[in-house]
């Protein structure tokens, strides 16, 4: 592991300490005028903003360094204390009442309180950032005395502790919501760290050292350092030659190419599947859909193995369902609900009435569906009879004609796994951006009611009587799970955590 020192406060110039290759110190140590080691972090995903209103999954880490949340959420996915050190729902699960921690401040000497909360979800919930969302219900924050909130919901949300450990819990400064512009580049929370901008390159390098007085747990580095690449080639270079202390690695040749690499240690995330999202099953634009047989005749055509062999390298797991492996919704039976089966893929069409196949139509973005797995859907779809038409698309003509002129039935794309299943339900079962026609039916019109009013271990059973009808009426066409590779080297143990591609910030430590 690389151990940078920041400059002592008597450097001459704001330089960076040189690079020396060492051993890893334990945290909290060091003689006097040492700090501790600094986390070396690469990445290909990065913020275009550090306001917290705009934070995303991948990017969470960077905001994680300088702004805390109302809960934290451990790498299994529980939920602990941090802002909020109590929560409780009603009778009803439409009122959550949040006891907040009384000792903390933010930089400028203000009070960490309920009329912080309340503003920071109201700003979240009227933003433009992609979690906005999450808060439709949200239609009160009432604030009853300093440590104390009541979130008053419309109708029962089950994910709300996890949008709280999330984008929506991160508490900022509400004094540095009057120039929202600066807060993009200088972020006012309470975190355990503070962004050093004169080392900091925005789009390149993000540098973090640690907070000063930070009123919760001392994590065990002294700062923090994030150092965007657009190559992953360069990111296995550099963990190689031990220039960077860790990266999630997702594509499985590069992962391959760090078999073997001495003083490096590989732990699997299974996170994103990858498959073709059926927006148009009631057949709005491809008539043939609208027939279940029809459905289930593409998931029997798929030869999901071949796939992950020769496209991912065996990097990952087939799969017939949406749900991952950490929701209650998973059934490690449905994985392998279609087998590839072509015979009885054609005797299904025929017995749909389209004996000579039909034309399917769907869009092309290259940077998800390379030319293997173009090739392979076309010849896998054509053995049935079933033509398959590419349409190229790039970002903004896909976000045009897919998802608001609708032109497409469906569309290949890679989706996380979401931990929380009401977030699964949300996304991908009711009416929404990636249900596009609004499409259900009965068993969803009961089972959803049902779920959205239970507590989560109370809905398990329902939550898995719904996967099973999502994958038997074939609702989706997914191939496989894909597995990557959170890389450390001799200096650093991490842990992958549950309901993001990349770990947590808490979730790193220096190797013992």
């Amino acid at each position: 592991m690389r151990i940078r020192r920041f400059p002592t406060a008597g450097s001459a110039g704001v330089v960076v300490a040189a690079l020396v290759l060492a051993g890893c110190t334990g945290a909290g140590g060091g003689t006097t005028g040492q700090s501790d080691p600094i986390l070396d972090i690469a990445t290909m995903t990065f913020p275009q903003s550090l306001d917290p209103v705009t934070a995303v999954g991948g990017a969470l880490p960077f905001f994680q360094a300088t702004y805390d949340s109302l809960l934290k959420r451990e790498a299994d996915g529980a939920y602990r204390p941090m802002l909020a050190t109590e929560w409780t729902w009603d009778a009803g699960r439409t009122k959550l009442s949040l006891t907040l921690r009384g000792d903390v401040e933010f930089d400028d000497g203000t009070q960490f309180d309920g009329t912080a909360v309340k503003a920071n979800l109201e700003r979240f919930k009227a933003s433009s950032g992609a979690n906005a969302k999450w808060l439709s219900g949200l239609e009160q924050v009432e604030v009853v005395d300093a440590t104390h909130v009541v979130l008053h919901l419309g109708a029962p949300d089950p994910a709300y502790l996890y949008y709280l450990s999330d984008a929506a819990g991160l508490i900022a400064n509400p004094a540095a919501f009057a120039d929202a512009e600066k807060l993009k580049t200088a972020p006012d929370g309470t975190g355990p760290y503070e962004l050093d901008a004169s080392q900091t390159t925005v789009g390149t390098k993000w540098v973090y050292r640690r907070a000063d007085g930070y009123w919760g747990e001392r994590l065990p580095f002294d700062g923090v350092t994030m150092t965007v690449f657009d190559n992953e080639t360069a990111i296995v270079n550099g963990l190689k030659t031990g220039q960077i202390d860790t990266a999630v690695v997702q594509d499985a040749n590069q992962q391959a190419a760090l078999e073997g690499a001495p003083g490096l240690t590989t732990t699997p995330i299974d996170f994103d599947f990858q498959g073709i999202l059926l927006f148009d099953r009631a057949g709005v634009v491809t008539a043939e859909l609208a027939d279940v047989k029809v459905r289930q005749a593409l998931n029997h055509a798929i030869d999901r193995k071949t796939m992950l062999e020769q496209i991912r390298r065996g990097k990952g797991v087939v799969t017939s369902q949406i749900f991952g492996t950490d929701s209650l919704g998973y059934d490690e039976a449905l994985d392998s609900h279609y087998a590839h089966d072509p015979e009885k893929a054609k005797r299904l069409l025929a017995e749909a009435g389209h004996a000579d196949g039909f034309e399917l139509k769907m869009p092309r973005m290259t940077s998800i569906v390379t030319e293997a797995i173009a090739s392979s859907l076309k010849s896998d779809l054509a053995d049935v009879g079933i033509t398959l038409t590419w349409v190229d698309v790039d970002q903004g003509d896909a976000l045009r004609r897919v998802f608001q002129n609708r032109e497409f039935s469906g569309f290949v794309m890679n989706l996380g796994q979401q931990a929380s299943d009401w977030l699964v339900v949300k996304d991908l079962v009711l009416p929404g951006t990636f249900n596009l026609f609004g499409y259900t039916d009965e068993t969803v019109r009961a089972l959803v009611p049902k779920i959205q009013t239970s507590s989560t271990e109370e809905a398990r059973d329902d939550l898995r009587a719904l996967n099973r009808n999502l994958v038997e009426n074939a609702w989706f066409v997914p191939f496989y799970r894909m597995t990557y590779a959170l890389v450390t080297d001799s200096g650093v143990t991490a842990a992958p955590q549950s309901g993001m591609a990349v770990p947590s910030l808490y979730n790193y430590r220096p190797a013992v």
